[in-house]
């Protein structure tokens, strides 16, 4: 074949080539470029595009070699597009020095293509220099404002370095400049997750799969964003999509697992979790998910207890075993507690590096205080908080809600909206951006209402907005968190002998931490025990607890005491059908026939509260006591029995019965408290006295004094505020009792 023919059939092969590219047809391109290149193996567009194509099909390492080949063929200047080639090839192998030498080569060839600053930007990204890589794509920018991939690779740079709000805006320039580039809208998606504007990134995520519907991630991220709107079997389905694209995916997997949690479908979270953890045996929080999630369900049989083993060894030993929250039903260890909650922010909460407060004086009128909760709207936290909101002094401070949660339009919203100086909505604002806002008002005491619990955002206290922050109420035990300074508490729920488990330093208030006001609907009459499926003239005993908080030990010992009170039931909240039958199961097991538990339907508040005064006799559990649910039991003037465990979360039913003069329900051992529940079933004058003493204290106990707990916990904001003004650190320290007596 004449030279000139051979010429012509290259051209030829590598038009097909092209062709098939265009068309998708990948594989059948490379072919074609190869035989081009076996009748010319100097032809340049033969080795750039078959270099290019090899490098969609994710082969770098035979892309940079072909790319390679090109640029060798002459010692002349080689054009800025193979540069920009070879640098991609070598960043998909990860030599991401090597890749920014090829492209500054590009750029020095060709200083006004965008393109070269831009991959410039990428390279420096990946080798940890985000200011430099922020440079190049400003100069990339300069040349072109709407260059799409500029914008994009700003926008990733941005995200990275946590500036959600700036990531934003140069996705959406992208999403302009080109609207079908799915992987711009899917990083325009993630942003918006990250400022809490779930709804917006739904939107966004379904713009990134109508391009390109096997994109794992992104129906990953929009079945979170389902999550967050409490559209959870919409998030399953998300999820279990990604799954399929991606066998290997665990954080969809482990997505899975958290979808039918917040269904309560507790066994098929289970399963879930049991298939991250046999795929990844290290993967983090899997054994600690699945336990939690068997717990739900009171699914303690094969397995559970040396699961439950090892989650504790595993925690013990500084791995991220489980999350502290679902921790404290696990173990009464505060030690394992304070190991816990260190891994986990260590993990996930880091303190920023550059805090917002760094040591300026604040001197101020009146001090400043601001609550952070998700949780002002009808919730438990509300519930107790309300009154003391409004008691609040407004003369010597000035209160600040930031408010994290949905605004669900009830009267306590607008109850605590009216409670506050200033009621600030920040959901849709993301934590360096609330952390701004405080900063900005010069907040001089930051205290968060949530810690590790549903809905937190520990990642605003770790910006440290404020001088002085503070944990309350919310997470019952220490959070770990360098910039957190105190955590309130009383002398029962962290005797002192406990403070070395605590990072925090300890404010003690008189009487009970836990404030109890008005919160509380007032309850219709009782209702008859027949309306509740209750025998007439047996003795109740109660627990509205989750089921998350009832071991089988405890359980196998209310069995016990079943089995000595003759004729006795055992009143349980019905929290799910699997937990339901289970533990319907498990007293078959222990010999007590399973009619004898009766389990109460879920119910408005009034009317849950209206038929605690029909029990007998509430029994709570441990390691994690009831809390709410045991003031509510105290307030509707049921009698508790507790038993005081080691850790916050196991002491506080000693707390409640302290502040309400009920001392002598407190146990210090489970037999203690299995012969004291026997006993009290059998001396009814003696139960019976209990429980009008609980009648005739329970207005003027400590427990139930607002105007007292307001005062205290004023008083404890003011010594940490003046502490601070004298250039003095964080200090355990005592609140004396505003009604006098106690120091």
């Amino acid at each position: 074949m004449s030279l000139p023919a051979v010429q012509d059939e290259v051209v030829e092969l590598c038009q097909l080539g092209h062709a098939l590219a265009v068309r998708g047809r990948l594989h059948e391109a490379v072919h074609e470029y190869e035989r081009a290149l076996t009748l010319d193996p100097d032809c340049r567009p033969a080795l750039f595009n078959r270099g290019g194509l090899l490098l969609r099909l994710n082969r770098p390492a035979e892309a940079l070699e072909c790319i390679d080949r090109m640029l060798a063929l002459d010692d002349s200047p080689a054009p800025a597009y193979g540069h920009l080639a070879r640098g991609n090839a070598l960043a998909a192998l990860g030599r991401h020095d090597a890749a920014l030498a090829a492209f500054e080569e590009a750029v020095r060839l060709d200083p006004r293509n965008p393109l070269g600053h831009s991959n410039c930007g990428n390279a420096l990204l990946a080798l940890g220099r985000p200011e430099e890589a922020l440079a190049s794509l400003d100069r990339a920018l300069a040349i072109d404002p709407g260059h799409a991939l500029a914008n994009y690779n700003r926008g990733n740079v941005l995200f990275a370095a946590g500036r959600f709000a700036e990531a934003l805006a140069s996705f959406e320039r992208t999403v302009r400049s080109n609207p079908r580039f799915a992987l711009a809208w899917y990083n325009r998606g993630s942003a918006l997750l990250e400022l809490h504007r779930y709804a917006d990134a739904g939107v966004s995520f379904d713009r990134a799969l109508a391009l390109d519907e096997r994109l794992p991630q992104a129906h990953n991220n929009r079945g979170v964003a389902l999550l967050a709107l409490k559209r959870a079997a919409e998030a399953e389905r998300s999820f279990e999509r990604a799954v399929e694209l991606r066998p290997d995916y665990l954080r969809a997997l482990e997505n899975v697992g958290n979808a039918r949690l917040e269904q309560r479908h507790f066994a098929a979270a289970a399963r879930a979790f049991a298939s991250v953890l046999a795929a990844a045996p290290d993967h983090p929080y899997a054994a600690g998910n699945l336990l939690y999630a068997r717990l739900r369900s009171c699914d303690w049989g094969d397995g559970f207890r040396a699961l439950r083993a090892h989650v504790q060894q595993s925690v013990e030993r500084g791995l991220p075993a489980q999350a502290p929250f679902a921790f404290l039903s696990t173990s009464d260890s505060p030690a394992a507690q304070l190991r816990c909650a260190r891994t986990c922010c260590t993990d996930k909460f880091p303190a920023a590096r550059e805090p917002l407060w760094r040591g300026r004086s604040q001197a101020h009128e009146r001090i400043r205080v601001a609550y952070v909760s998700a949780d002002f709207h009808e919730h438990a936290t509300a519930f107790l908080m309300a009154e003391l909101f409004e008691r609040h002094d407004r003369q010597r401070f000035e209160w600040t809600a930031v408010s994290l949660g949905a605004d669900d339009g009830t009267a306590m919203r607008r109850r605590l909206e009216r409670a506050f100086d200033h009621f600030l909505d920040a959901r849709s604002v993301d934590d360096r951006e609330v952390a701004l806002l405080l900063a900005e008002r010069q907040i001089d005491i930051a205290v968060d209402l949530k810690g590790y619990t549903a809905d937190a955002r520990m990642g605003i206290f770790a910006h440290r907005p404020a001088p002085l922050q503070v944990s309350y109420l919310g997470y019952p035990g220490t959070t770990a968190a360098p910039y957190i300074d105190y955590v309130i508490a009383d002398r029962h729920v962290i005797p002192p002998e406990y403070f070395r488990h605590y990072t925090e330093k300890v404010a003690y208030l008189p009487g009970c931490y836990q404030p109890n006001g008005s919160g509380r609907p007032a309850p219709p009459a009782s209702p008859a025990r027949a309306e509740l499926s209750l025998p007439q003239d047996a003795f109740v005993y109660c627990c509205f607890n989750a089921c998350n908080k009832v071991t089988p030990e405890l359980f196998t010992l209310w069995m016990r005491v079943l089995g000595a009170v003759p004729g006795s039931v055992l009143w349980l909240f019905d929290d799910n059908e699997e937990a339901t039958s289970n533990l319907r199961s498990e007293a078959f097991r222990c010999g007590i026939e399973p009619s004898r538990l009766v389990f109460a339907r879920r119910a408005p508040l009034s009317e849950h509260l209206a038929r605690y005064a029909v029990a007998d006799l509430f029994l709570d559990t441990v390691p994690y006591n009831a809390h709410t649910t045991a003031s509510d039991a105290l307030w509707a003037g049921l009698p508790l029995l507790s038993c005081q465990g080691a850790a916050f979360a196991g002491r506080v039913g000693a707390s409640l019965l302290h502040a309400v003069g009920l001392p002598e329900l407190i146990t210090a051992s489970l037999e203690e408290y299995e012969q004291l529940a026997i006993g009290l079933s059998r001396d009814r004058s003696r139960l019976h006295a209990l429980r009008a003493k609980l009648a005739a204290s329970r207005d003027a106990s400590a427990l139930f004094d607002s105007e007292r707990h307001a005062r205290a916990l004023e008083a404890a904001y003011a010594l940490m505020s003046q502490r601070a003004r004298n250039g003095l650190a964080p200090e355990h320290f005592a609140v004396p009792d505003p009604a006098g007596g106690e120091r």
